[in-house]
């Protein structure tokens, strides 16, 4: 009884006991990336994010948002559909220096089985005794973007996260952490910086276990998880980005970034005991604002093989968007190209709608602030 026990219980416990650590990788949900623009170039958008979701990309980039509401849905699945991905966010230019937004990203796995409880006193099996638990990673975002009047083409922008992750009943965290972001665009360059998680984003665990779930992990060999605080160390994201006219309504964006760790444990392109540093690089061709044709190399990975060597890997992302009456975005993205790196490839679709209707005349924003088709 107590091997089918062992089978059954390993998810959980591989969940609850990857917790149970302070100081390690944590919230890496929030490095997913988001929206199918942003992903279908690799994940290239610090300096040319300039929607609702700047917010996540880079805060900063809300400030040259070209409408003034703005809202944005995206759905993705992993794993076959075993993990769902979905993010909402909403933005609102105040005035001309000032924009606030806020998002929520969820990314959880469902209708996770618990069989902690199979067996009875008795030692039966009971199926009715299954009960079913989710584990999801939560983050609400209240981002705020203002624009330098003094310093033309230069924005100052901030995100403030709060986390909140759960599984099922058995144990759950709280956390907060902090976005920074700065923008600068002039004569179609652009720059930005993202430090993420500023001043280390800290998520307090804590665990509600019965005597059932605690008996079962003592008897297969489990650790048992305690209450414990992890900690996402801070990351910095520098990125260039250059829109050109082609001419006949055709334009191009083309974009590179470069993300810094300081742990020293990546498996990144650059990496040194200290500092690893991951180069991705995307492009944007597009007619108008009607439509987007995207791709994006990025996710450098030194693999290691059978034979005790290191190997390459990349990954490969496409886009298209489609843009109705410059009003409503639909965007998909298809990651990993040909499956030629590690990561999980997937179907990625988001949505975005833009209103103008309320917007005055003096908050209209410089046209050359904007990166070839702003509405994707």
């Amino acid at each position: 009884m107590i091997r089918r026990v062992l089978f059954t219980v390993v998810l959980l416990t591989a969940l609850l006991a990857s917790h149970g650590q302070t100081a390690k990788y944590s919230n890496e949900f929030l490095s997913l990336g988001l929206g199918a623009r942003g992903l279908g170039m690799a994940n290239t958008m610090t300096s040319i994010a300039n929607d609702v979701t700047a917010a996540y990309w880079n805060p900063a980039g809300l400030s040259v948002m070209e409408k003034r509401y703005e809202l944005a849905l995206m759905h993705a699945e992993y794993f076959a559909g075993i993990a769902k991905y979905d993010y909402a966010g909403v933005a609102c230019r105040i005035d001309p220096k000032s924009t606030v937004a806020f998002s929520y990203i969820r990314f959880g796995v469902d209708n996770i089985m618990n069989t902690t409880e199979l067996i009875d006193n008795q030692g039966n099996i009971d199926y009715d005794r299954i009960s079913y638990f989710s584990s999801a990673d939560n983050a609400f975002l209240l981002t705020y973007a203002y624009n330098f009047t003094h310093v033309e083409g230069l924005s100052l922008g901030g995100s403030a996260k709060i986390l909140r992750r759960r599984i099922g009943d058995f144990g759950g965290a709280w956390g907060f952490g902090i976005d920074v972001g700065l923008h600068y665009t002039h004569k179609g360059w652009h720059a930005g910086a993202m430090l993420r998680d500023a001043t280390s984003s800290f998520n307090a665990w804590s665990y509600h276990l019965s005597d059932r779930v605690v008996e079962v992990f003592e008897q297969t060999g489990n650790e048992i998880p305690t209450n414990s605080l992890e900690i996402t160390l801070p990351k910095l994201m520098l990125g260039a980005g250059k829109y050109v006219e082609l001419g006949k309504g055709f334009n191009a964006t083309f974009a590179l970034d470069l993300d810094f760790t300081f742990d020293g444990k990546r498996h990144s392109l650059v990496r040194s005991k200290v500092l690893c540093m991951d180069p991705h690089f995307g492009m944007e061709f597009a007619y108008k604002k009607i439509v987007a044709v995207r791709a994006g190399i990025g996710n450098f990975q030194q693999e290691a093989t059978f034979d005790g060597k290191n190997r390459t890997t990349l990954q490969i992302n496409l886009g298209i968007g489609v843009c109705i009456k410059n009003i409503v975005t639909i965007d998909y993205a298809l990651t990993d190209i040909g499956d030629l790196s590690i990561a999980q490839y997937s179907h990625i679709f988001s949505l975005k709608v833009g209103l103008d209707r309320f917007r005055k005349k003096q908050e209209a924003v410089p046209e050359d602030q904007f990166i070839g088709t702003p509405t994707f």
